[in-house]
C-alpha cells in the first residue's frame, strides 16, 4: 500500500454500488500489513458486516493437475449465464523471492476474467499454512458486501489446504482427475471426509472411460464412509470443462446441497463454528505479531529459538517462557 490508501467512507458506498475497482482497492487495503491500513480495513469491514452472509461460499481443492482453474472457469461461466455474480479468490503459491503470486489465475481463466458478472482475485498464499491467505475470510466478506452471489475459494492443493478452506466455506468440492494418480490410493482419506461433492474432471477423450471407472470406484468408497453431515449424502459427479459435460449437473448438485444444509439448520451452525474458529485463529496470529514487534522480547526469542534448534530446550517450555516474558512476569510469577 502507498500513502494514498483509500478511506473507509470513500469505499463503502462504491462497494455497495458494485464498483469493481473499489472492491479491488478494498481487497488491497485489507491485505496490507501497514498499521494505518489495517485500521482503515477494520473500520471498513465493520461497517460492511451487516451486508454480508448471503452468498454461497464454495471451497475448491485438489491435487496439482486436477484442473481446478479450468473447471472453475467453466463453472463460473455457467452460473454467470444463469444470472449469478461470482467471485473467485484464487490463492496461488507464493514466490520465494518476491512473496507474490506466481500462477496468475487471471491468465489461466481469461474468459471468465472478461465476464462482467465475474471477479477474479489472485492472492499469494504467503507463509499462511493451509493453502489460503490470512485475509481470505475478510476478502470473502468484501465480495459479499459487493453483491456477489457466489464466492469461490480455489486453494493451493497441498498440505492442510483442504482442512483450512473447509473451515471458511459452506460447501467443499474435491476435484480429482482420472488416470493421473488421483485415484483412491492417491487421495487422502481426510480430504474425502471433508468433501460435500467429489468432482471427477477431464471426463473426455482418452480419459472418458477412466472417468467412468473412477466414478464407480468413488461412489463405492463413499458409500462406506460416514457422511460429513448426518443425513446428507456426499454427491459425486464427472465433468469435462472442455465439452461442458456435467457442469450443469454440478451446479444443480451444489444448489441442492446448500438448500438442504439451510433447511436442516446445518448451515447456520456451521457458520457459527467457523466464526469461532476464525476468532481463535486471529487471537493466535495477533499474539504472534505482537511478540515479533516487541523489541525486548525479540532478543530473548532469538536465544530461545537457538536453544530449541540446537536440541537443548523443548519448544513448549521455551514458548511458555517467552509468553511469561512478554506478560512482564518471570518464571515464578513475580515481576522481573
Amino acid at each position: 500500500m502507498t500513502g494514498s490508501a483509500p478511506e473507509p467512507d470513500s469505499l463503502l458506498g462504491a462497494i455497495r454500488g458494485r464498483d469493481r475497482k473499489a472492491l479491488a482497492r478494498a481487497i488491497t487495503l485489507v491485505e496490507s500489513t501497514r498499521a494505518k491500513d489495517r485500521e482503515r480495513a477494520e473500520a471498513l469491514l465493520t461497517r460492511l458486516l451487516p451486508f454480508t452472509g448471503h452468498a454461497l461460499r464454495i471451497g475448491i481443492s485438489g491435487a496439482p493437475g486436477a484442473g481446478k482453474s479450468t473447471f472453475i472457469e467453466a463453472f463460473g461461466e455457467h452460473v454467470a449465464g444463469h444470472g449469478k455474480r461470482i467471485t473467485v479468490l484464487a490463492v496461488d503459491p507464493s514466490s520465494r523471492r518476491s512473496g507474490g503470486s506466481i500462477l496468475g489465475d487471471k491468465t489461466r481463466m481469461a474468459a471468465l476474467a472478461r465476464n462482467p458478472a465475474a471477479f477474479i482475485r489472485p492472492t499469494a498464499a504467503g507463509t499462511t499454512a493451509g493453502g489460503v491467505a490470512r485475509r481470505t475470510r475478510e476478502t470473502m466478506l468484501l465480495a459479499e458486501a459487493g453483491g456477489f452471489d457466489i464466492v469461490v475459494v480455489e486453494t493451493v492443493g497441498v498440505g492442510q489446504a483442504e482442512t483450512t478452506v473447509a473451515e471458511m466455506v459452506d460447501l467443499f468440492l474435491l476435484l480429482v482427475s482420472p488416470g493421473s494418480g488421483d485415484d483412491l490410493q492417491g487421495i487422502k482419506r481426510g480430504a474425502m471426509e471433508l468433501a460435500d461433492l467429489v468432482v471427477i474432471t477431464k471426463a473426455d477423450g482418452d480419459l472418458a472411460q477412466a472417468a467412468i471407472r473412477s466414478l464407480a470406484d468413488y461412489r463405492a468408497a463413499l458409500s462406506l464412509m460416514r457422511p460429513k453431515h448426518p443425513g446428507i449424502a456426499v454427491e459425486i459427479r464427472k465433468t469435462s470443462a472442455m465439452t461442458g459435460e456435467g457442469i450443469a449437473e454440478v451446479w444443480t448438485a451444489v444448489q441442492e446441497i446448500w438448500v438442504c444444509l439451510k433447511g436442516k439448520g446445518v448451515l447456520a451452525r456451521l457458520r457459527r463454528e467457523q466464526a469461532r474458529a476464525w476468532f481463535w485463529s486471529e487471537v493466535r496470529a495477533v499474539l504472534a505479531d505482537m511478540l515479533e514487534a516487541d523489541g525486548a522480547v525479540g532478543a530473548q526469542a532469538a536465544k530461545l529459538e537457538a536453544a530449541v534448534m540446537a536440541g537443548k530446550a523443548l519448544p513448549d517450555v521455551s514458548a511458555r517462557s517467552l509468553i511469561r516474558l512478554f506478560r512482564g512476569v518471570d518464571a515464578k510469577g513475580a515481576p522481573p
